[in-house]
């Protein structure tokens, strides 16, 4: 397998609205990460992954996008954009931007067209028919909306301000590699490339025996056949030209199917995000953290698959996820080692890592136990859906406490302060209350804090080549709390032992073995500890 910089890095992902606020309006900005651009060195961190700066009207926070070549207010001025890449250019690290394709806002100038009349040369670069299929929104409610002045419906994926493109146009297409292009002669390092994989749909009803009003068509706009042409398209037009990362977020896709996708002989991308651990190894229903064997089965699958072949993008958390310590974890008495925990189990496979902005401090969910307090547009439709339905509001409050999107886009917690220095104006979003004592300043002078482990973890990564080339293999699998893996390359044989549960275990130590990083001071002889790591060069 070839070595390349993109997978020895590690990735930092920022949602830059909740990061740092430099101007008092109460949403970060590109000056707010150009301001903690130390802060992500001292980390070490080797590439900046920036959601959406593009100018929106925020509906879905930036993924409706209004004008692919310019900045959104809240976030600064294209100036600020190139001082931020300059800047980060000059400390040897790299920047990757959110690439939102799917679709655009309703407010962009290429839509305002489109809907200006039957037969403006832009009509066809969106969705219209005369009559809409019978498909529900991934965001709740119907898939499509009458437009009443030209008596037609578009289509609509996510919430009706965000239209879908229509990628059958080959106009628009050349529209989109020009507008990737311009990025790319920018100077940026890399897309993340946001919900990829419904560029193709195949617009007939879904089957309805129940008599619903709007039907889930998920395999009808996912990964539909002709998709891949799309891709390769794209890929030949745009990325292909340029040494740049390319990750693809691709939901449903499933480990044997990763050849068209990653391979390095054919593959569209370079990674891609996939669900399946979320969604197998843990649910809203779920009681306690997660199952550690759909853990194990879900991730060595892709492990195994992509073994020489392919790489994986690894990941915890991201703006869309729930914080995992409070999901997989214990954000109660166990924080600090669940937390570590957690790190440790994914960090060190086959991959590149990701760190989502406040991840690396243990950030947890936040307590909202009113609806006025989230301001997520999934979760408040999601909220009204069931009030319609007559479910009560104190258990969708349990429910959303789990499960919200604004979970990972409460505000970075930085110090003391208030507004645990985040802002000094007033949030867009309310503060975890937790941040009087879970937060950087806190953080940064004690050795044993989540912070210090994760340093640890990013240097011991890029010290030893095994824990990033080396082959992955499940081991100790009769211990069922234990994830557990061997990274062997050449002559080196790395360890590293995540136990995922509250209580003590039995466990035997390898007496070869020499102890690299632990997130516990003290140690057991024959056990572990609750939520105990460990990271072992085995002689």
């Amino acid at each position: 397998m070839k070595k390349t910089w993109w997978k020895e890095s590690v990735v930092y992902q920022i949602y830059p609205r909740s990061f740092f606020d430099t101007d008092g309006d109460g949403f970060g900005d590109l000056n707010g990460v150009r301001a903690k651009l130390d802060y992500l060195q001292e980390l070490g961190v080797d590439m900046i992954w920036l959601c959406p700066v593009y100018k929106s009207p925020n509906i879905d926070n930036g993924y409706d996008v209004s004008d692919y070549q310019a900045i959104m207010d809240e976030m600064g001025t294209m100036e600020d954009f190139d001082r931020l890449l300059d800047d980060i250019h000059s400390r040897g690290m790299k920047i990757m931007m959110d690439l939102v394709l799917n679709h655009t806002s309703d407010q962009h100038p290429w839509f305002l067209e489109s809907k200006s009349s039957r037969d403006n040369p832009k009509r066809d670069w969106y969705v219209w028919r005369d009559k809409p299929t019978n498909w529900e929104s991934i965001f709740g409610g119907p898939a499509w909306t009458y437009d009443p002045k030209t008596s037609q419906y578009y289509f609509h994926l996510f919430s009706k301000s965000q239209v879908d493109l229509n990628w059958e146009n080959a106009e628009l297409r050349r529209a989109i590699y020009d507008m990737i292009l311009w990025w790319l002669e920018k100077g940026i390092d890399g897309f993340r490339v946001d919900a990829i994989n419904h560029l193709k749909k195949d617009y007939t009803d879904m089957p309805n025996p129940e008599g619903l009003n709007y039907v889930a068509a998920w395999e009808k706009m996912t990964n539909v056949q002709g998709i891949q042409e799309l891709l390769e398209e794209l890929r030949r037009e745009t990325f292909g030209r340029y040494d740049v990362v390319t990750v693809g977020e691709a939901n449903s896709i499933r480990a044997h199917e990763i050849g068209e996708w990653i391979s390095e002989e054919e593959g569209k991308f370079n990674m891609i995000f996939h669900l399946e651990a979320h969604e197998e190894a843990w649910s809203e229903e779920s009681v306690g953290g997660v199952d550690v064997d759909d853990l194990r089965i879900v991730l060595d699958r892709w492990q195994r698959s992509t073994q020489g072949i392919a790489w994986n993008a690894l990941y915890l958390e991201n703006h869309d996820r729930p914080r995992t310590v409070s999901t997989w974890g214990n954000d109660r008495e166990l924080w600090r080692e669940s937390a570590t925990a957690l790190a440790c189990m994914y960090f060190f496979m086959q991959g590149t890592p990701f760190i989502y902005q406040g991840q690396e401090i243990g950030m947890t969910n936040a307590p909202f136990d009113d609806i006025d307090l989230y301001r997520d547009i999934e979760t408040k439709n999601m909220y009204r859906y069931n009030r319609q339905k007559g479910v009560p509001h104190v258990d969708l409050m349990k429910t959303l406490q789990k499960i919200s999107r604004d979970h990972a886009r409460t505000p970075m917690q930085w110090n003391f302060g208030a507004n645990a220095g985040f802002t000094g104006g007033k949030p867009w979003i309310p503060l975890n209350p937790n941040f009087n004592w879970l937060n950087v300043t806190a953080q940064q002078p004690d050795p044993q804090s989540v912070l210090s482990f994760y340093k640890k973890m990013v240097q011991l990564r890029k010290q030893h080549e095994a824990l990033i080339y080396g082959s992955t293999h499940l081991t100790f699998l009769e211990c069922p709390y234990v994830y557990a893996y061997t990274r062997e390359y050449g002559q080196e044989r790395y360890l590293v032992v995540s136990h995922l549960d509250n209580d003590t275990c039995s466990w035997w130590s390898p007496e070869e073995g020499q102890l690299l990083l632990s997130n516990y001071a003290r140690h057991i002889d024959g056990k572990l500890q609750p939520y105990e790591a460990r990271v072992y060069l085995l002689t």
